[in-house]
């Protein structure tokens, strides 16, 4: 099976860096509105801080050719990133799920605890943050999807261009309406009171838009790239968000369908070693689908953040986003007492092999557990640089396609192709043991029961997934029951499936009643 390749596009992360030198930011400007693009500086990065900024551009003198085209796009992949503090879907993901707590010292970013208890109103300032985050990123893609068009260049670059931006409008408008339901589903530049003031959409039409954008992308996206442009959206990412938002709409058959298309591209594969897939070296792997990218060592700063939240402090880290009892809890131990593979690969615990060579200390974190996917050992990023970790947040790994395809296959009545799905993640995940395995870890799951089979898909999905920021909204498509045996006492499905929309956007949308 053709592979991919592994090797991180240092090229294309570059640019992506070069184009933070200024965040466009989108003001209310009449008669015109000023983008301000981040600009590419070439030369080396030793050099950087002495280069002069470029300056500003208003839309009618900046996309003029298919170097600007291309400059606007890594503005737009960039908005996406971990590499500053508003990008907080992993407080959605799993602090509000019951694989985590918000962590870290009792005082420090209280509002996340509103968020776990569901207590959180519309003032809320996590909630603010992220809305922000995510609709800077739709407002970069609309000028992109705006303005590509009119610019004078090869057919094929501007297509796949408008198809990356395309799919990241799909992928940050779906997360909007997982978190928030009805939101204003804005496709156009802010340049007009229309365009500003857009009333909230059902989540029905959100969903008809995402699967339009996904389409359009899959359709002019590339298989693949080759250096210096991998890690850009392919083709079968577009397919795969495609699949992802069909089975979060129920729709099984046409589910199934995308992921049968991303398989047939033949160039994805689970790595040998489930560990491997939260390693520098295996950024870009053939089981990453779609990441978000960075870079270490890069000024302005490129990468990610999430090394420094999640980790101890005596690494200098913040120590959030602390593992659950539960979370450990749903993880295969044989009667020998051998576990899971992916536990120690996800979850640091005590007397456990830590990153650096030492044991992980109950003591680092108020649950006695910290996660480890997302961090690196300090030989790759030392605790003085700890929020600068080059390592990619994956997204769609390959496994998650095959378990979403066996949920989608199992909810059509078709059991045993459900299993033959779930299975090569169970295969892959036994294969990881250090040694023999002993029979009863990680075997073949062989009932046809379609209840049993839900079950059992569901706590694969939460082990293999683990920490990777999908839980909650596992939970919440499962439906009300589901939901509030999982998350407690605080959760009501009824009044807690959604998070309130902030109220600064209330109080600015002059459209939303």
């Amino acid at each position: 099976m053709k592979k991919i390749s592994i090797k991180i596009s240092d090229t294309f992360k570059n640019k992506m860096m070069k184009a933070k030198v200024e965040k466009t930011r989108i003001r209310r400007f009449h008669p015109i509105l000023l983008l301000v693009l981040m600009l590419i500086l070439f030369g080396s990065c030793k050099d950087f801080l002495t280069e002069n900024l470029k300056g500003s551009f208003s839309t009618d003198t900046f996309y003029k050719n298919d170097k600007q085209a291309l400059q606007a796009i890594n503005g737009t992949y960039n908005a996406l990133s971990f590499s500053s503090a508003d990008n907080v879907i992993w407080v959605f993901g799993d602090v509000a799920s019951d694989d985590a707590v918000k962590g870290g010292n009792p005082g420090d970013q209280s509002e996340i605890t509103n968020i776990d208890n569901f207590t959180a109103n519309s003032t809320n300032g996590e909630i603010n943050t992220f809305w922000k985050f995510t609709y800077e990123a739709i407002a970069r893609a609309n000028n992109v999807i705006a303005n590509v068009p009119g610019v004078t260049m090869s057919d094929t670059l501007k297509n796949r261009i408008i198809g990356e931006a395309k799919f990241i409008r799909a992928y940050s408008y779906f997360n909007l309406v997982n978190i928030f339901g009805k939101v204003p589903l804005k496709l156009f530049p802010q340049l007009t009171q229309e365009t500003i003031n857009v009333p909230l959409s059902e989540v029905s039409a959100i969903y008809v838009q995402i699967e339009k954008d996904l389409t359009e992308a899959a359709a002019v996206l590339p298989v693949s790239y080759t250096i210096p442009d991998v890690g850009r959206v392919t083709k079968g990412a577009a397919l795969a968000m495609l699949g992802k938002a069909s089975l979060y709409e129920q729709k099984w058959t046409a589910a199934t369908g995308y992921f049968q298309q991303v398989e047939d591209l033949g160039i994805y594969s689970l790595l040998p070693d489930y560990a491997n897939n939260f390693k520098l070296a295996y950024n870009n792997s053939s089981e990453s689908v779609f990441a978000i990218q960075h870079l270490s060592g890069q000024n302005p700063m490129t990468g990610s953040e999430l090394n420094q939240w999640f980790a101890p402090a005596s690494e200098g880290g913040y120590y959030f986003n602390a593992p659950t009892q539960s979370l450990v809890d749903a993880f295969e131990i044989s009667a020998t007492g051998e576990v899971d593979p992916r536990l120690d690969a996800s979850v640091g615990r005590d007397g456990q092999p830590w990153l650096n060579g030492d044991l992980f200390s109950a003591s680092w974190s108020p649950t006695g557990y910290l996660t480890k996917k997302h961090q690196q050992p300090l030989s790759e990023v030392s605790s003085a640089l700890k929020g600068d970790g080059g390592l990619n947040y994956i997204y769609l790994r390959y496994a998650d396609v095959l378990l979403m395809k066996a949920e989608a296959y199992n909810e059509s009545g078709n059991a045993e192709q459900a299993k033959v799905y779930l299975n090569k993640v169970r295969q892959r995940a036994r294969a990881s043991f250090k040694g023999t395995p002993p029979d009863d870890l990680l075997a073949d799951v062989t009932t046809s029961d379609q209840t049993l089979l839900r079950t059992a898909i569901q706590n694969e999905r939460r082990v293999e997934l683990a920490q990777e920021f999908h839980r909650y909204f596992d939970l919440t498509r499962w439906g009300k029951t589901i939901a509030e045996a999982a998350l407690g006492k605080d959760y009501n499905y009824d009044t807690n499936r959604y998070f309130p929309i902030p109220q600064a956007e209330v109080d600015a949308n002059q459209a939303i009643k």
